[in-house]
């Protein structure tokens, strides 16, 4: 019975690893008649795109001036507030005049003091009594006592402050009660015409060089004039719904930051933008008929960029590719495929050279469209 035993055990093992082996073979079999694994494929196609430059700038509106006291005194009156529209020649401060008028007066004497003395002296004068001299010399001092009395009033005039442009008010540095002068070193407000703002922003030279190469024109005014309009992004991220407009050029580089600045122009019809704003503008780039594809579709091997095009018997082959510019989800290629080609779209980390693949057709508006975004921060 023991050899009975012994015999089955034996003839059980022998049989579970025939079968295993048969599982073996099978396997082996069923994966080398397996298909390609299947990835997206899309045929280029030429494209026009718009590329943006972006540039920090500072907003100022077209005329910012400052008001300052032109004589000195202490504040009366301020008949403004701060963001209010005034107008050119409305009155924005008064100072007191009392120690002003009571000079004033005390001119006003002196003159009629030296008036007195030339009427007195013209008779004598004329009867040869006294010596001609004294009345030039009475004459000089009703002329500097009339120079004195005029200063006097102009400076009454001056503590009557007005608004020497259309405008917003800024901040209000001083108040009432306080002691101003032409010499302090803060205005007492600024008056700013914000219909209309100037972006200023700076180009190093390489960015001034290609801004001047991708401009028409024969000299800088005419490249200015014919340049495209520009975006200004504010500093919440959104988009300034007006177009603006670069004007002007320093045209020299400065030699402390190795810049060029430049100012453009925005209209401001609703007052939105006012002195001080940031953000940054926008420059635009139009490439023309240019052959792009998706960044998906590409990966980064020793500082080169790559991808994988789709060759004779669903081969893959890798292709290194020179980039003029990245814009959004889209590379614009310089060299190394043309509208010809047709490339793997997405998945290439799972592939090799040489490796066969399942092309799946996509169509080139569908492998080029961005991805949405799920999240935002």
């Amino acid at each position: 019975m023991k050899h009975i035993k012994l015999y089955s055990i034996i003839a059980l093992s022998l049989f579970l690893a025939l079968m295993s082996c048969g599982n073996k073979q099978e396997d082996v079999a069923a994966s080398q008649q397996a298909p390609p694994a299947p990835f997206p494929v899309t045929q280029l196609e030429k494209k026009t795109v718009t590329g943006y430059q972006e540039y920090p700038t500072n907003l100022e509106g077209i005329v910012n001036s400052a008001v300052r006291a032109k004589t000195s005194g202490y504040i009366q009156k301020v008949l403004v507030d701060e963001g209010q529209k005034v107008r050119k020649g409305q009155v924005l401060f008064k100072l007191e005049t009392q120690s002003l008028n009571q000079d004033a007066g005390a001119a006003k004497a002196r003159v009629n003091v030296a008036q007195v003395e030339i009427d007195k002296l013209t008779p004598l004068v004329e009867k040869n009594i006294i010596s001609a001299v004294q009345l030039e010399t009475a004459k000089a001092n009703l002329a500097q006592a009339k120079a004195n009395y005029s200063s006097v009033s102009a400076n009454i005039g001056y503590a009557t402050i007005t608004s020497p442009v259309n405008g917003f008010v800024g901040t209000i540095k001083y108040r009432e009660g306080s002691l101003v002068s032409p010499n302090d070193s803060n205005p007492l407000t600024t008056v700013s015409d914000i219909s209309e703002v100037y972006a200023f922003f700076s180009l190093n030279e390489s960015q001034y060089l290609d801004f001047l190469q991708n401009a028409d024109g024969k000299d800088l005014e005419e490249k200015l004039a014919n340049f495209s309009d520009v975006n200004l992004v504010l500093a919440n991220g959104s988009s300034y719904t007006e177009k603006g407009k670069i004007q002007t050029s320093s045209g020299q580089i400065n030699q402390n930051t190795g810049t060029v600045s430049l100012r453009a122009v925005f209209k401001n019809p609703n007052q939105l933008l006012t002195n001080g704003n940031s953000g940054k503008i926008q420059i635009p780039t139009v490439y023309e008929n240019a052959v792009v594809i998706p960044q998906e579709a590409t990966f980064e091997q020793q500082g080169n960029i790559m991808l994988y095009k789709l060759g004779e018997d669903n081969k893959v082959t890798t292709v290194i590719i020179k980039v003029k510019a990245a814009i959004d989800n889209l590379y614009v290629v310089a060299s190394g495929v043309d509208e010809k080609d047709t490339i793997i779209v997405s998945g290439v980390g799972k592939l090799r050279d040489g490796m066969a693949i399942t092309p799946q057709e996509t169509s080139f508006d569908e492998a080029v469209k961005p991805i949405a975004t799920l999240f935002k921060n």
